[in-house]
């Protein structure tokens, strides 16, 4: 109700209240009893038609089609992760047993709490900090985090994107530039390079001509142009695909979100008639049935899930916010859902058959180096003729030649084996050699790519690839940062657009130092994991708890026009918070477990080492954490006492200016429903409406009715107004 009006000035006043509720209502704006409970003349209220009106007076965008949302959010969950995290994780955590833990944990915690974001962006129809403002003014807070997290992760995000822009332009070139060590000239003598030779040419390429980095994270080294114009490039990109939102980013999703699958697909072709691809596929899905019984694999499972939907980021409550209210997001939210799963076993099928070929040409290339080490051993007599079995032919020589070659001499020299200095060379060794990230991309991967025919082809696909991957993603989050503050403030989308992107820019210089690559590693491991379990807990309670399950599940049937599944019921209830509570608690107990550190390549060695952060790092890392986290009790505290707007002022619900809306379920004994139709509540009709109007947590929630009742009248009305109404 608003502060200067005659009821509220009333309620405050210490004089004796004579008029009836009938005469305190008509000092206030028009009702619309056609659509409000109060209705008692019988008219019909045509409710397509309202709605109608409703969405034209608000004006908010909307997409052209159903396929152009459905892309954009496959383009926004489907992201780089699909390509080198989930993989990884299926090769260490049992390999084809690994998808049954992400399978069930898909199915319990991802598609009911992406659903349950898809419901509330639609139904609510604004941004994270308008959905959470309404819902809970208290967890209001919440909206303001994701907003925060998403700022962090998109400041990296967009360097691994300028880094895929990188290599996109290098490889217009044959050969690629990391198929072979560079040569330099020592005097007179060309000798490959030391840094090069000890390690391998595209981990070379990757760390010092790509990276350009120093050895540790306080080594900054100032910045690195080549990567600084890139990242530029990306922001520009972004820039561009989002400024006029879903009207300019939509389009971009139907190149963005489709190229990945073609390209996908492309490698796989390509990669299944590689010699050696069965080979990395069979391994990757042979179960290790021991692994499903191990914790870690279930943890680690339950993180992939959280984050490969975009869960709380706020990009898909504001996709969905620009759906029309009758849209079936329950069909979009398991579609989507499983898309995403099979998106990443697609890519899985890829990575693999890649990787399988890329074994089997190091293990030849093993087996060559140590066939020559032992033909040495026999020239200079350390080694008989007699230990080599007859039928080996070593001008044609076999990878099962060699190992049985191996087992006798190991076998025979067993007191002075070690001194030989040979290699097992079995392919199971290299098929484990397992790679995530950036390792998996720009190292692991762009080498296989060096041994296939026209190479240049397939890296440049790759990397284009890669970039609408990132892109897809950074638009979605860009999303959850615009959307809500938009919403809210009111701002200029272009004006707020092009400053985010310029003041991101800048800030992510910090990632195009020589020390760069150290801190989207801390940023990647520590500013959104810990912070967004916390924002998808509240979010789960806010809905479940406070706003309630019952009531929430009533707006859905009358949204979707069928009731969702019991399912769904229990799983906001009780499984989904009970699940992330476990998976906050192990995410706590593995900060504390293992000391925050990261990989370093330290140029001497040419080899990576692992260092612990230092004191200043650390402090870095613990105000990301607690500055994404820090929205939440700040919120809290503020309207707790009355100190901040609860935000009821910028909403609205589809619902015209000054329209009465009435919750039974807070009325008191002496129901004011006597003093409008002059009868006392038990002879008066129900006043529920045939569809119930949705209703905001000022009647509902158990919070605002217990700290917060409705004036001494205890009548339980409230207005609900437009985002430009002045209440």
């Amino acid at each position: 109700m608003p502060k200067n009006s005659k009821v509220t000035q009333r309620e405050h006043s210490s004089e004796h209240v004579t008029e009836s509720v009938a005469d305190l209502l008509a000092h206030e704006e028009p009702v619309d009893y056609k659509r409000s409970v109060l209705n008692v003349t019988g008219e019909a209220w045509d409710k397509q038609k309202d709605v109608e009106e409703d969405l034209d007076s608000e004006k908010r965008p909307a997409w052209n089609s159903k396929l152009q949302y459905i892309l954009a959010q496959i383009g926004y969950s489907v992201g780089l992760g699909n390509v080198w995290r989930f993989p990884y994780l299926c090769q260490k955590n049992g390999g084809g047993a690994y998808l049954v833990p992400y399978l069930v944990l898909l199915i319990i915690i991802g598609l009911p709490l992406f659903f349950l974001e898809l419901a509330v962006g639609q139904r609510i129809r604004r941004g994270s900090i308008g959905v959470w403002n309404y819902i809970c003014p208290r967890l209001g807070g919440i909206g303001y985090a994701s907003c925060l997290v998403c700022f962090f992760v998109g400041l990296y995000y967009n360097v691994i994107i300028g880094w895929s822009i990188f290599y996109f332009f290098k490889s217009f070139q044959y050969p690629l530039p990391w198929s072979e060590c560079p040569i330099v000239k020592n005097g007179t003598v060309a000798v490959v390079e030391a840094e090069c030779e000890k390690s391998s040419a595209t981990t070379y390429f990757w760390y010092r001509e790509a990276l350009e980095i120093s050895n540790s994270i306080s080594e900054s080294g100032g910045l690195n142009w080549k990567m600084t114009l890139c990242l530029l490039m990306a922001w520009s990109i972004v820039g561009l695909a989002v400024i006029k939102g879903i009207q300019s980013s939509g389009k971009v999703m139907y190149f963005s979100s489709l190229f990945p699958y073609v390209v996908l697909l492309c490698f796989l072709v390509r990669g299944l008639l590689l010699r050696g691809a069965i080979d990395g596929i069979l391994h990757m899905f042979t179960p290790k049935l021991d692994k499903m019984l191990d914790p870690q694999v279930w943890r680690e499972a339950a993180t992939q899930v959280f984050f490969a939907l975009g869960l709380g980021f706020g990009g898909v409550i504001a996709f969905s916010s620009y759906n029309k209210q009758d849209n079936n997001c329950h069909f979009d939210a398991t579609l989507v859902s499983f898309i995403n799963f099979f998106t990443s076993v697609l890519a899985t099928l890829v990575v693999f058959a890649v990787l399988g070929f890329k074994a089997n040409i190091m293990n030849e290339k093993c087996v060559v180096e140590n066939t020559e080490k032992i033909l040495g051993y026999l020239n200079t007599h350390v080694l008989s003729h007699d230990l080599i079995p007859p039928h080996v032919n070593f001008s044609h020589l076999t990878a099962k030649d060699y190992s049985e070659m191996y087992q006798v001499i190991m076998t025979v020299k067993e007191d002075h084996f070690k001194e030989l200095g040979l290699d097992p060379c079995l392919l199971e060794d290299e098929l484990n050699k397992s790679v995530q990230g950036t390792g998996l991309a720009f190292i692991a991967f762009t080498e296989a790519m060096t041994h296939f025919p026209a190479s240049p082809f397939w890296s440049v696909m790759f990397f284009l690839m890669l970039i609408n991957l990132g892109l897809g993603s950074m638009i979605g989050t860009m999303a959850g940062i615009t959307t809500p503050i938009i919403d809210t403030f009111k701002v200029r989308k272009e004006v707020f657009t092009v400053g985010c992107c310029i003041v991101a820019f800048l800030i992510g210089l910090i990632f195009v130092q020589h020390s760069g690559n150290y801190f989207v590693t801390m940023f990647d491991d520590y500013s959104a994991t810990l912070p967004l379990t916390v924002v998808v807990i509240l979010e789960n309670i806010a809905v479940a708890w406070i706003y309630g399950t019952k009531k929430f599940m009533q707006e859905l049937t009358e949204m979707l026009g069928f009731r969702p599944y019991i399912f769904y019921f229990y799983t906001w209830k009780y499984i989904s918070p009970l699940c992330m509570a476990v998976l906050m608690t192990a995410s706590i107990i593995q900060l504390g477990v293992n000391p925050p550190g990261y990989s370093a390549w330290i140029r001497e060695e040419a080899a990576e080492k692992f260092l612990y952060y230092p004191t200043w790092a650390m402090a870095i890392l613990i105000c990301l954490i607690i500055l994404a986290t820090l929205p939440l009790p700040v919120v809290f505290i503020l309207r707790q006492f009355h100190l901040m707007s609860d935000g009821s002022n910028a909403l609205s619900v589809t619902y015209k200016k000054g329209r009465m809306m009435k919750d039974i379920s807070n009325l008191e004994d002496n129901d004011e429903t006597r003093f409008i139709l002059s009868k006392v509540p038990s002879e008066t009709p129900s006043p529920m409406p045939t569809h119930r109007s949705y209703l905001g947590p000022g009647n509902a929630s158990p919070m605002e009715m217990s700290s917060a009742p409705n004036g001494r009248y205890g009548s339980g009305y409230h207005l609900a107004s437009t985002p430009e109404s002045e209440l």
